[in-house]
């Protein structure tokens, strides 16, 4: 995926040790599973398909999940952008932004904290975080929705639920914000 580096570096630079993994051997052993998100869902999901026992039997055994942008879209069943199967974490669907508003949402746009959760210690209501999407996760439960952001249309800008957390926006590009949760994921791989 597109954005590997930046949120390698950005996890790195909060002290969380990383690999690109090439294949799904790699994930053996992985204290926590980071998926970046800058594509298209029918292309990511042929790599997926690779991984997808792997992911969801880690996830299973309680090892924290991180999906960003499209990463965390690909946590729902399958996308309006295009054929293929998510991991079915969650129910619900990914749809696209609404032609009222220049898509891609690109640039900073404010968070409404809907609920607390570990994953945002420390993130204020209101704080800005940088985007670069087309298309949006309606979760069935919203329950999951920890976040909303506003552009065109209310959506869920940050889910989670147990060990699996995810946000629409790119924390690797948010400056102070985004540092501070992925500060907060750390503690979270190191409990």
């Amino acid at each position: 995926m597109g954005n590997l580096l930046s949120i390698r570096f950005a996890l790195e630079r909060v002290g969380l040790k990383t690999n690109i993994v090439p294949s799904p051997a790699g994930l053996k052993g992985a204290d926590a599973i980071v998926m970046p998100g800058v594509g298209n869902f029918s292309a990511i999901v042929r790599t997926l398909k690779l991984f997808r026992s792997e992911i969801l039997e880690l996830t299973r055994n309680g090892v924290p999940l991180l999906g960003l942008c499209l990463g965390m879209q690909l946590f729902f069943p399958g996308s309006e952008e295009g054929a293929g199967n998510g991991l079915s974490l969650f129910q619900g669907k990914v749809s696209r932004l609404p032609n009222s508003v220049k898509t891609p949402h690109m640039g900073w746009n404010t968070l409404h904290v809907v609920k607390e959760n570990e994953l945002l210690r420390g993130v204020e209501e209101g704080s800005w975080v940088y985007f670069v999407h087309s298309y949006y996760p309606i979760p069935l439960d919203k329950d999951l929705t920890v976040t909303e952001t506003t552009y065109g249309v209310t959506f869920a800008s940050a889910i989670a639920r147990g060990n699996v957390y995810g946000t629409q926006f790119h924390p690797e590009k948010s400056g102070e914000t985004g540092s501070a949760i992925l500060k907060n994921f750390v503690e979270i791989v190191k409990r």
